[in-house]
């Protein structure tokens, strides 16, 4: 009697971790969703300008949630651990931080975010790429598919309508973020907390060596700071938190919220409208990441079977 209660107690404290976990990453997904509609309310026309403040204070924040979270010997100690892995990874952070910036003075919000959707199946083609990780089929149609939509999204920069940099730089985004993902997923040990600490200071140097001038209006200063703050920094915090008490599947389905929210905030507060290849692309990378995720939580789900899951088969 005494087991099943014990069995009972475990049971409850791990579904309130994962409620907890799912809350923590989905909070994570509201945050970053706003970071259009933020970054529409600067008025700032240098968008370095914009990069260093933004990494600044998203850099102020990490440091001071690793060091209460830490302590300064813990904050030091995972710095240190990184290795050449994490370095790699800051690079991958400072890459996307930076050209999500820049992209905004070229395309919509939704662009940019419906063709960041597809990060977690370009992460698949990497890692098969570069690890020869397997692949299954569904996976390799799914990853068809969103190569499909972004054809479809950046298809109208051949007409001349729209910017041909700010496609480029959204796929630089999904690139980066990919090689991030494969990278963190072959050397688990890597923190992804003090790496993308790291990869904000990188992106404040190189803004910083770009930069006309860094002199900024009070109002923009104010959006700078909920820009780097609660949609960077926050919004990392609670991810790196939560990620790790559900399962991989879960956290990925859960942020696709930011791409859901993302482009409504900005047609809400700035009445920025997607064009219609950008709906249509992006509802087929959308599906196609959708699909992928339910079957991921399919394959998690099935019980082992003996002989295939590494189970000893019955004699």
């Amino acid at each position: 009697m005494a087991e099943v209660a014990s069995s009972d107690a475990v049971a409850g404290a791990l579904a309130r971790t994962s409620r907890y976990g799912a809350a923590l990453v989905f909070l994570s997904a509201l945050l970053w969703s706003l970071g259009g509609a933020i970054a529409r309310y600067i008025d700032a026309a240098d968008p370095w300008a914009v990069i260093f403040w933004r990494s600044l204070w998203a850099t102020a924040f990490l440091i001071a949630y690793m060091l209460w979270r830490d302590g300064w010997r813990g904050t030091v100690r995972m710095f240190r651990d990184m290795g050449l892995p994490g370095l790699a990874v800051a690079a991958c952070f400072a890459t996307a931080s930076i050209c999500f910036v820049v992209a905004l003075s070229y395309t919509t919000v939704a662009n940019i975010l419906l063709i960041q959707a597809g990060v977690p199946l370009i992460a698949a083609l990497f890692a098969w790429i570069a690890l020869r990780e397997a692949v299954s089929g569904g996976t390799w149609v799914a990853i068809f598919f969103v190569i499909v939509g972004v054809g479809v999204m950046v298809s109208e920069t051949l007409g001349g309508s729209v910017s041909p940099i700010g496609d480029g730089l959204a796929l630089a985004i999904t690139c980066a973020l990919a090689t991030a993902t494969v990278i963190t997923r072959r050397f688990s040990n890597v923190r992804m907390t003090p790496a993308t600490c790291l990869g904000t200071v990188f992106a404040a140097l190189i803004a910083l060596t770009q930069a006309a001038s860094l002199a900024v209006s009070a109002h923009d200063m104010a959006f700078l700071f909920a820009f780097g703050v609660i949609n960077l920094g926050l919004g990392l915090a609670c991810f790196a938190t939560g990620a790790r008490l559900i399962p991989a599947a879960m956290a990925a389905l859960l942020g696709t919220f930011e791409t859901i929210l993302g482009p409504v905030w900005v047609w809400l507060a700035h009445a920025e409208v997607p064009s219609g290849r950008t709906l249509i692309g992006g509802a087929i990378v959308f599906a196609a990441l959708l699909v992928h995720i339910a079957r991921e939580f399919r394959r998690h789900s099935q019980p082992p079977r003996p002989g295939v899951s590494g189970l000893p088969a019955p004699n």
